[in-house]
């Protein structure tokens, strides 16, 4: 009788390795378009079919992920940064995709919140999303790599862990959009938002930010830096503090969306022009970024892609694979913000 083809005949006959043969037939986006239709074609030729439950009986995973939110200051009882929310939908289609079934909740920051996930098969990894202060953080990501729990998280790289994220280019995003308003004639700029390790992604946002006005012979002015967390009402209070400063700007470059329409409240309670006085920018691309008046020029993160690499990046380190850190491009969402 005629043995049933394994992963590794397909391996060899599409001269990839097993792991990119097990990433093709998962449609994980880290195997270009060509490989993956070879592969799955090969599969289908040779009738191979994964055997769902007997693969979990061998490697005892309870085929669940889970998926861990930073409760985040909002206007409403959701508690979820709206960043999150689009990401959530991408990350629970690529689960439903890949067969694995998704267990959601918030981190439990003052408590063990990381234990027995996998000791007690409730998931095989964690995916995190959120995370406050870092610096407070940073114990908790220690503990998971104690406890040797297999995670990933959304955010900017970790270098002094071993760690995998994913995350956009926080610093050549803030180039681009700093760039882009110098070149609408804008020479003084402000910065909303947190610029200290406390907030990585917010602090490579200021450094790109920096880069690009010393690239344009333009001075970062450290007077017109306000710290902010990623809220409508702290961004207000940092536009506050910024109008009553006295201090000379034209244009504001906020950490993050939320951060900047707060702060266009703040300067319209004023009397002052979006943009014809000021020009506002953010980072994200949230939905309501389109809707505000003037509509919000941004920093847009592939919230699909990024879901959709989480799961996939998971996966790889639940059966073994070699995995690393990635970092996604941001693209410039032109509105009316910063003039037309």
């Amino acid at each position: 009788m005629k043995s049933k083809p394994t992963s590794f005949d397909i391996a060899h006959l599409a001269g990839v390795s097993q792991s990119t043969v097990s990433r093709a037939l998962r449609n994980s986006p880290l195997v270009n378009e060509e490989t993956r239709l070879k592969v799955q074609a090969i599969a289908k030729e040779l009738n191979y079919k994964v055997d769902k439950n007997a693969s979990n009986l061998r490697t005892q995973q309870s085929a669940t992920i889970a998926l861990l939110l930073f409760e985040d200051p909002t206007n409403d009882d959701s508690l979820i940064n709206p960043f999150f929310l689009s990401m959530l939908g991408s990350i629970t289609k690529a689960c439903s995709n890949k067969g694995y079934d998704l267990l959601v909740s918030f981190q439990q920051m003052n408590s063990d919140w990381h234990a027995d996930f996998e000791d007690s098969n409730k998931a095989d990894g964690l995916i995190l999303l959120g995370y406050g202060d870092y610096l407070d953080y940073e114990e908790k990501l220690k503990n998971l790599i104690e406890q040797q729990t297999r995670f990933v998280r959304w955010g900017a790289e970790v270098k002094n862990l071993p760690v995998i994220s994913v995350g956009c280019d926080n610093f050549h995003g803030g180039y681009q959009i700093t760039e882009h308003v110098i070149k609408k004639g804008r020479r003084y700029f402000a910065f909303l938002g947190v610029a200290s390790s406390h907030a990585p992604e917010f602090l490579d946002r200021y450094l790109g930010h920096c880069k690009a006005l010393t690239n344009n012979k333009l001075t970062a002015n450290k007077s017109l830096q306000f710290d902010a967390i990623s809220t409508e009402e702290s961004g207000y209070q940092a536009a506050q503090k910024l109008l009553a400063s006295g201090e000379k700007f034209d244009a504001i470059f906020a950490a993050s969306d939320l951060i900047a329409i707060g702060a266009m409240r703040a300067l319209q309670e004023q009397g002052l022009n979006i943009p014809n006085d000021v020009a506002v920018v953010g980072f994200d691309d949230i939905q309501i970024a389109g809707c505000i008046n003037p509509p919000l020029t941004t920093a847009k993160q592939n919230t699909k892609l990024a879901g959709e690499l989480l799961v996939d990046k998971l996966l790889a380190l639940i059966q073994g694979e070699d995995v690393s850190t990635q970092l996604m491009p941001t693209s410039l969402v032109i509105r009316k913000s910063c003039g037309s």
